[in-house]
């Protein structure tokens, strides 16, 4: 047992003089009384490698009592019972807490979407974060990570919850445990506390993109053909249709990503959702297309230049924009072209694995998707030139731009 020596009475008692000197309280404890009468706890001892003596400062008297110098110390001796140093101990302490300061949602967030950036399109990458900055970070993102909870995420969601945007909510959540398993593996927090904050919301009801029937796209293409709007935005409309690609895929053509002689369009894989490249066998209706709107943007950049600004490519929503002005509002999105071509070629017996080749979606059976990148080329060129008839056809003579007759052979093949 450790005989103390110390009393809060010799502490009071003690007066300054023209040296420092030390009060001992026993066993590495005590308290210097300093010339200008401050009072510091100090716990003096051997570090445990070098075995040099050393001291830690514990606080001064009175703003740290007698006891809290005592139940300090006592914890420096149980730290040095497993060859812990106290002060490297306390400094390592500091600085992580240093560091999770430093660490906000915010901040780690924007560390995630780095990484983010190299598995999505620029696009999508853009649209994940600003979820998060329209509906989390106003609340939370200057909150240190080691601070964040399920319960606080929960409240700031509820508002957005109780407008019925359920779809959204669930969305943050997911973007949320993104950005938490990132703080995980590299080390910034020790788990991850919004595992299953979803939970705590109702079931969405799922909502597909709009989009009209098969027997519905003659109408499509008279009110297209009838639009006011300009010659960039219905090419381009034509140009996804007949494509079947996405929205910003289309709308971000660039005139070197075409192959005129082997009627190919390859989309780098930064461009794809997937980020992997795409190749789209063109069918004559596009190269004709190509071929109209050559002396529109031929000398730029990209194939559909945006009317404000020449120098970038038309804005992903301009499709959207046009198709709603058109009368089909809540009817039919840009991204539901996809589902038209996808749902008549399914009604016309065409190879689903075909289908959704050329829609670009993820084969999860690399081999075979090897396979497909090789092999199906063909194929899909004439489920393509199949796909572009058929339009032409639901069209009636309504379209801005006709095939020229020198690709009309492969119509047909």
């Amino acid at each position: 047992m450790i005989r103390h020596a110390l009393s809060d009475t010799k502490i009071k008692a003690a007066k300054p003089r023209d040296k420092e000197y030390n009060l001992s309280d026993g066993d590495g404890l005590s308290l210097r009384i300093r010339p200008n009468g401050s009072k510091i706890w100090l716990f003096n001892y051997r570090r445990p490698i070098t075995k040099k003596r050393t001291n830690l400062g514990l606080g001064s008297y009175p703003k740290v009592t007698l006891a809290k110098a005592r139940s300090d110390a006592i914890e420096a001796r149980e730290l040095l019972s497993q060859n812990i140093d106290p002060k490297q101990h306390r400094e390592e302490q500091q600085r992580q807490a240093v560091l999770a300061h430093a660490n906000t949602l915010e901040t780690v967030a924007r560390e995630w979407l780095e990484v983010k950036k190299t598995k999505v399109t620029p696009d999508h990458a853009h649209k994940l974060f600003r979820s998060l900055e329209l509906h989390i970070f106003p609340a939370l993102g200057n909150k240190p990570l080691h601070m964040i909870t399920a319960p606080g995420v929960i409240e700031t969601l509820r508002p957005l919850a109780a407008k019925g945007s359920l779809e959204t909510v669930k969305r943050v959540c997911q973007r949320l445990n993104e950005v938490m398993s990132y703080a995980v593996n590299t080390g910034k927090v020790a788990h991850n506390p919004l595992a299953k904050i979803s939970d705590a919301f109702g079931n969405h009801t799922e909502k597909h993109m709009p989009t009209i029937k098969p027997e519905q796209l003659p109408e499509f293409m008279l009110a297209l053909a009838n639009a006011s709007i300009k010659r960039v935005t219905h090419a381009l409309i034509e140009w996804q249709l007949h494509t079947m690609t996405r929205p910003g895929e289309a709308a971000g053509a660039r005139w070197e990503e075409i192959d005129r002689d082997k009627m190919l369009w390859v989309i780098p894989a930064e461009r794809m959702k997937k980020k992997k490249p795409h190749t789209v066998p063109l069918s004559p209706h596009c190269i004709a297309l190509l071929e109209k709107i050559n002396d529109i943007s031929g000398h730029r950049e990209y194939i559909f230049p945006s009317d404000r600004n020449p120098h970038v490519h038309a804005n992903t929503s301009t499709a959207n924009v046009a198709i709603k002005r058109m009368g089909f509002h809540g009817k039919l999105v840009a991204h539901g072209l996809r589902a038209l071509a996808s749902t008549t070629l399914n009604e016309q017996g065409f190879d689903i694995e075909l289908i959704e080749s050329c829609l670009s979606h993820e084969d999860k059976n690399q081999v075979r998707s090897a396979y497909n990148r090789a092999e199906y080329i063909e194929r899909r060129r004439k489920l393509m030139c199949w796909w572009s008839e058929y339009i032409i056809d639901a069209a009636k003579g309504d379209l801005s731009f006709a095939p020229h007759t020198k690709h009309l052979h492969l119509i047909n093949q």
